[in-house]
């Protein structure tokens, strides 16, 4: 049985005064997420360096607006970003019950009010307003994740899609649909340099 990883030393830093929240999540995935399907067996030993903080490098890129995270799953990044940013609102978006009853449960327990949880894909997706800003983390690629998230944002919002090392890739085979969107500003951000060992990619657009 594999066991959790240790805490890395660089986490108080990037979770400030939130750190025994974070603390707190991580040991209840770690704990329920292979017995709900959350993560697979092998994510254990990794769970803090290869999720947690992976999906807390974003937070100081988010303004303190409504925030979409399409296709939540266990809360990487979207339960972990409500955390790390209290002042925004996560509107977490998961089609799958099970998923959504976890976020909804764990919200609870860690007492983020800053969380609505919404079961639905994302082109299904029904938003009283919409979005300051769409997140996404290891959901599909750009070509497909760009049509089905910009409807959700306002204009002059923005889309931050956490991708692997072949984002540049995806984003020439975007191309036409980055046209067609109408996007502006886009960039590709890496994130973590110098802090943690593993730096995370970040597609970032604006939507005209």
């Amino acid at each position: 049985m594999s066991t959790l990883e240790l805490e890395p030393d660089y986490a108080a830093g990037l979770f400030g005064d939130r750190i025994d929240v974070a603390r707190q999540f991580t040991a209840d995935l770690a704990r329920r997420g292979e017995e709900l399907g959350l993560i697979g067996p092998l994510e254990l030993p990794r769970l803090w360096s290869r999720h947690i903080v992976n999906s807390v490098l974003p937070a100081p890129l988010l303004t303190a607006g409504r925030v979409g995270d399409i296709g939540s799953g266990a809360g990487l990044p979207g339960l972990v970003l409500a955390i790390a940013r209290p002042d925004a609102h996560l509107i977490l978006i998961e089609p799958m019950e099970r998923r959504t009853d976890w976020l909804r449960s764990e919200a609870d327990a860690l007492g983020l009010d800053n969380v609505t949880v919404i079961r639905a894909r994302a082109e299904e997706a029904k938003l009283d307003q919409p979005l300051d800003q769409v997140t996404a983390r290891a959901v599909t690629a750009l070509s497909k994740l760009i049509p089905m998230t910009v409807p959700l944002v306002r204009s002059g919002g923005q889309l931050l899609f956490m991708k692997g090392e072949r984002v540049n890739e995806e984003v020439s085979a975007a191309a036409k649909v980055i046209k067609k969107a109408h996007l502006s500003e886009v960039s590709v951000l890496v994130l973590g340099e110098g802090i943690t060992p593993e730096i995370t990619r970040l597609f970032r657009a604006t939507v005209d």
